[in-house]
C-alpha cells in the first residue's frame, strides 16, 4: 500500500512540475514572439522611409516602394494626373502617393551634394581680394555719370585706350596694388534677381541720391534690398554743384529711413560729389577702400574657380557670351564648367578693355566664351573635373527644368486657371520671352508681368537668351503660350515646327512695341464694361384682360423710342416690380417694331400679367464698352 501511495504521489508530483514547466515555456515563447514583432515593427518603420530626388520618375518611385508601376499610375489617375511609366512627378504628387502607400518621403537634391558642392577654404590659404561694388539709386540721380567718370579716369597706366566694351562689370586700379570691381547692372532689380537665386555678389553698395531732388521710391527700394542682403552702404550725394542742391534735406530724408550718416552721429559713410565734374570722386573711392579694409575681404586664389554669372548676351560673332565674376580660385582657359542649367568649356576670356586673358583671379569680372546655352544672371558658375561631367550635369539639369516648367504649367492650367476661367474669375496669357541680352529679357519679362491685374494675368513661363529654339516652340505648344522674340529670330526648324504646331511667334526690335501689343491682347481678354442706356419711358394708362394672351397695357410713350426687342423694367411707385422683355408691341391692331415719343401703343410683357394703371415702364438696351488696362 505504501509503495502504491509513493508511486501515486510521485506521478502527481511529476505532472505538477511538468505543468509549471510548460507554463514557463509558453511564457518564454510569447515573450520571444513579442520581441520579434517589435523588431519587425522597427524594421518596418525603417523601411517606410524612402529617400528620393525631386522629380523622380513613376517607375523609380514604384521600385523604391516595392509596388507595381500600375498601382502608382492608378494613384496618379485618382489625383487627376495622366502619367506614363517614365514621367517624372513633382514634390506634392510624390508626397501624396507615398503617403497613400504608407511611406514617409525624404527629399535629396540632385547634382549638388557631390559634383557642385563648395569646399571650405582653410584660413591659411586666404589672401586679400578687391571689393565688389554695386552703384544703386533712383533713375536720373547720376549712377551712369558716376560709372562713366570712374571708367574714363581710372585707366591702368600703360593700357592702350579705356574700357571699350560693356560686359556688365569692370575692375579699376585706384592706386598701385589697390583695385575695386564695379558691377554695372540695371540697378536694384538685377541685384534683387541675383539675391533671389541665392547669389551673394556685392560687398559694398554705393547709394547715389541727387542733392537737387529727394529720396525717391527707387532709393528706398535700393536701401531695403541692401539691408536685406546685409551689405554695407556708402551714401553718395550727387549733383552738389546744381542750383537748388539741398544736402541737409537729403540727409534728413535718409535719417527718416533710419540711414544716419556719420556727421549726424550714424554709422554710414557719406560723400558729397559731382559725377559730371568729378568733384570728390577720389574721396569716394578712398571710402570704398576703407570699408573694404573693415570687411577684411579674402579669398583662396589657388583652387578651382567658382563665381557668379553677372550678365549673358548673344554676340553675332562669338555666340553666347557671359560676364562671370570670379569669387574663389583662379579661372583658366580650358576649364570645363557648369553654370545654372548650362555647361561648357572656357574657350576664351576677355577683360573690360577687350584684352584676351588666360586667367582670372577672385573679384575679377571676365567675358567668357564657350557656353552651350544661355545662363541667367545670378547663376552659380562652377568648375568641374571634366567636360563629360559638365555635360552630364548640364543636360540633366536642363531635362529637369523642362519637365518642371511643363508640369508647372499643366498643373496651374488644369487645377487653378481652368476652373477660375470657368467661373469668370481669371484669364491667363502665358508667354515665352527670348532676347539677345539677359538684361533686356529680364526688363521685358518684368514689364509684361506688370500688365497683370486682378482679372487678367500675364504668366512668363520661360525666359532666356538666344534664338528661338524647337524646345521653346514645344513648350509653347504644350502650354498654349505666345513666344515673344526681342532682337532674336527663330531657327529654321523652330519656324517650321511653329507652323505645324500653330504656335504664334511675335518678333520685336523695340521693347515698347512688344509691351503695347501684349497690352492690347490683354484688353481684348478683359470682360467688357456693360452699361445700360435708357431708350424710352412709357406710362400705363389702361389695362385689358385678353383670354389666352394675358394683360394688355394701353400706354403712352413720354420719352424716347420704345422698340419691341429692347429689355424693359416695370416700376410701381418708384419700386422695381419686374424685369423682362416685351411679348408684343402694337399701334391700334397692327404689330409694330417701334413707337416714338408722343404716341400711344399697346403692349404685352412676356410671362408677366400683373400690370396696373399708373405703372411706369422703362425700355433700355445694354451697351458693351471695351475695358482698358490701368497703367501701373
Amino acid at each position: 500500500v505504501d509503495a502504491s501511495i509513493k508511486r501515486t504521489l510521485q506521478c502527481v508530483g511529476n505532472t505538477g512540475l511538468g505543468g509549471r514547466a510548460n507554463v514557463r515555456k509558453k511564457k518564454r515563447k510569447e515573450k520571444h514572439e513579442i520581441e520579434e514583432e517589435i523588431q519587425e515593427q522597427r524594421q518596418l518603420d525603417k523601411d517606410t522611409k524612402i529617400s528620393v530626388t525631386e522629380f523622380i520618375a513613376v517607375n523609380e518611385l514604384a521600385n523604391l516602394m516595392k509596388v507595381s508601376v500600375s498601382e502608382v499610375i492608378s494613384k496618379c489617375i485618382g489625383l487627376g494626373l495622366m502619367v506614363s511609366i517614365n514621367q517624372r512627378l513633382d514634390v506634392d504628387t510624390i508626397t501624396l502617393i507615398a503617403d497613400d502607400f504608407g511611406f514617409e518621403v525624404e527629399f535629396e537634391e540632385e547634382y549638388t551634394s557631390d559634383v557642385l558642392e563648395d569646399i571650405e577654404d582653410p584660413e591659411e590659404s586666404l589672401k586679400p581680394r578687391p571689393p565688389i561694388v554695386t552703384i544703386m539709386g533712383h533713375v536720373d540721380h547720376g549712377k551712369t555719370s558716376l560709372l562713366d567718370y570712374i571708367r574714363k579716369e581710372n585707366v591702368v597706366a600703360g593700357e592702350s585706350g579705356g574700357i571699350t566694351q560693356h560686359i556688365g562689370a569692370y575692375k579699376v586700379e585706384v592706386e598701385p596694388g589697390k583695385e575695386i570691381a564695379f558691377l554695372d547692372t540695371p540697378g536694384h532689380e538685377a541685384f534683387t534677381a541675383m539675391r533671389a537665386r541665392g547669389a551673394k555678389v556685392t560687398d559694398i553698395v554705393i547709394l547715389i541720391v541727387a542733392a537737387d531732388d529727394a529720396v525717391m521710391p527707387q532709393t528706398v527700394e535700393a536701401i531695403n534690398h541692401s539691408l536685406a542682403a546685409g551689405v554695407p552702404i556708402i551714401i553718395a550725394i550727387n549733383k552738389i554743384d546744381r542750383p537748388g542742391a539741398n544736402i541737409e534735406k537729403i540727409k534728413q530724408q535718409l535719417a527718416d529711413r533710419k540711414i544716419l550718416v556719420e556727421d549726424w552721429g550714424g554709422k554710414y559713410q557719406c560723400v558729397e560729389i559731382s559725377a559730371k565734374a568729378g568733384t570728390n570722386i577720389d574721396l569716394l573711392l578712398e571710402k570704398i577702400l576703407l570699408e573694404a579694409e573693415l570687411l577684411d575681404l579674402k579669398a583662396n586664389f589657388d583652387r578651382v574657380a567658382r563665381g557668379t554669372v553677372v550678365e549673358t548676351q548673344l554676340d553675332k560673332g562669338r555666340g553666347i557670351t557671359s560676364t562671370v565674376l570670379v569669387q574663389k580660385g583662379t579661372l583658366k582657359v580650358g576649364d570645363p564648367f557648369v553654370a545654372g542649367n548650362h555647361y561648357g568649356r572656357v574657350r576664351a576670356m576677355f577683360d573690360e578693355r577687350n584684352n584676351k586673358i588666360k586667367e582670372a583671379t577672385p573679384s575679377t569680372p571676365v567675358l567668357v566664351l564657350g557656353f552651350e546655352g544661355a545662363p541667367q544672371a545670378g547663376d552659380t558658375f562652377v568648375i568641374v573635373e571634366s567636360e563629360r561631367e559638365a555635360r552630364e550635369v548640364g543636360m540633366k539639369r536642363q531635362q529637369l527644368q523642362r519637365e518642371q516648367d511643363q508640369r508647372q504649367v499643366r498643373l496651374v492650367t488644369l487645377d487653378d486657371i481652368a476652373s477660375r476661367i470657368g467661373k469668370g474669375e481669371l484669364k491667363d496669357l502665358p508667354l515665352i520671352v527670348k532676347g539677345d541680352v539677359d538684361g533686356s529679357v529680364e526688363a521685358l519679362a518684368d514689364s509684361l508681368m506688370k500688365l497683370s491685374n486682378d482679372e487678367v494675368r500675364v504668366q512668363v513661363i520661360h525666359k532666356g537668351v538666344g534664338a528661338i529654339s524647337e524646345g521653346d516652340v514645344l513648350l509653347a505648344a504644350a502650354s498654349a503660350a505666345i513666344i515673344i522674340g526681342f532682337h532674336v529670330r527663330p531657327h529654321v526648324n523652330a519656324r517650321k515646327l511653329a507652323e505645324t504646331e500653330k504656335v504664334d511667334i511675335r518678333l520685336y526690335n523695340v521693347i515698347y512695341d512688344a509691351i503695347n501689343e501684349v497690352k492690347s491682347a490683354l484688353e481684348g481678354m478683359l470682360s467688357p464694361i456693360i452699361s445700360e442706356k435708357l431708350v424710352a419711358t412709357v406710362e400705363v394708362r389702361e389695362t385689358f384682360k385678353v383670354p389666352k394672351v394675358g394683360t394688355i397695357a394701353g400706354c403712352y410713350v413720354t420719352d424716347g423710342k420704345i422698340t419691341r426687342n429692347n429689355k424693359i423694367r416695370l416700376f410701381r411707385e418708384g419700386v422695381t416690380i419686374y424685369e423682362g422683355q416685351l411679348a408684343t408691341l402694337k399701334r391700334f391692331k397692327d404689330d409694330v417694331k417701334e413707337v416714338d415719343a408722343g404716341y400711344e401703343c399697346g403692349l404685352n410683357i412676356a410671362n408677366f400679367n400683373d400690370i396696373k394703371i399708373g405703372d411706369v415702364i422703362e425700355s433700355y438696351e445694354t451697351v458693351e464698352t471695351k475695358q482698358k488696362l490701368q497703367s501701373s
